[in-house]
């Protein structure tokens, strides 16, 4: 017997840094949603394992992928295959989201928890829409809105933590187009810029940044078959 479980991707629509804890970590402000775009996984009874298909590259599957770790927290033991098809190192919460299946599957809800694998795993979790602070483990709901988007995803990803650390280098940074992280990615990565003026150009509107990078994304669908077009969910 097995189950398929979907994981979709966290778009994050406004970040903002608003202190930074004794251990490091960073305490945000931010807006997310849930997007249509999304992995898939295959659960299988059997011993704790993880298996890639699709978009793989940079993706472990050893006890270090995030699967493994929600599996190990949440007690439960299971062969897991996820199909790939949110980009690594994107700013989508690719691994967070696939974390969050497997708990939504094993009715694990200690969000608290959950953050200690990853800062998104809690927002995905819950899905849908909703104000998220701390460190991403305090979810506040918020009325879910329709919402089409288009994503433009460069051919290379960005390291969460390099960007943070650029961020912090760079005396913390406001963003002036509602992520605060913008203007460290940009820093730590210029050859983001160009597929910033890409998406710009084509539609007519200035692109925000996702997350931490490297994926920039604008309010409406935009034609390109270099462009992925979604539709903000809801998680049931």
């Amino acid at each position: 017997m097995s189950v398929t479980l979907s994981a979709p991707a966290k778009l994050t629509l406004s970040l903002r840094i608003t202190g930074i804890r004794d251990d490091g970590m960073h305490l945000l402000d931010s807006e997310m949603v849930t997007v249509s775009l999304a992995d898939e996984l295959t659960v299988s009874e059997g011993p704790a394992s993880v298996s890639i298909s699709g978009k793989s590259d940079g993706v472990v599957a050893d006890g270090n992928n995030t699967v493994m770790k929600a599996m190990k927290l949440a007690g439960v033991e299971a062969q897991v295959n996820i199909d790939k098809i949110i980009p690594t190192q994107a700013g989508l919460g690719g691994g967070s989201a696939d974390a969050a299946a497997i708990f939504r599957w094993a009715e694990f809800n200690d969000l608290d928890a959950a953050a200690t694998i990853g800062a998104d795993i809690p927002f995905c979790i819950a899905g849908g829409r909703a104000k998220v602070t701390g460190i991403g483990e305090v979810v506040q709901h918020l009325e879910f809105v329709e919402q089409d988007y288009t994503l433009h995803t460069p051919a290379f990803g960005c390291s969460t933590v390099e960007v943070y650390k650029t961020w912090d280098s760079l005396g913390g940074p406001v963003g002036k187009n509602g992520n605060d992280l913008e203007p460290a990615a940009l820093a730590t990565y210029p050859e983001m810029e160009e597929a910033k003026n890409y998406l710009w150009e084509a539609a007519g509107k200035e692109p925000r940044l996702a997350g931490s990078g490297s994926t920039w994304f604008v309010e409406g669908h935009v034609q390109g078959d270099e462009f992925v077009r979604c539709s903000t969910v809801e998680i049931n």
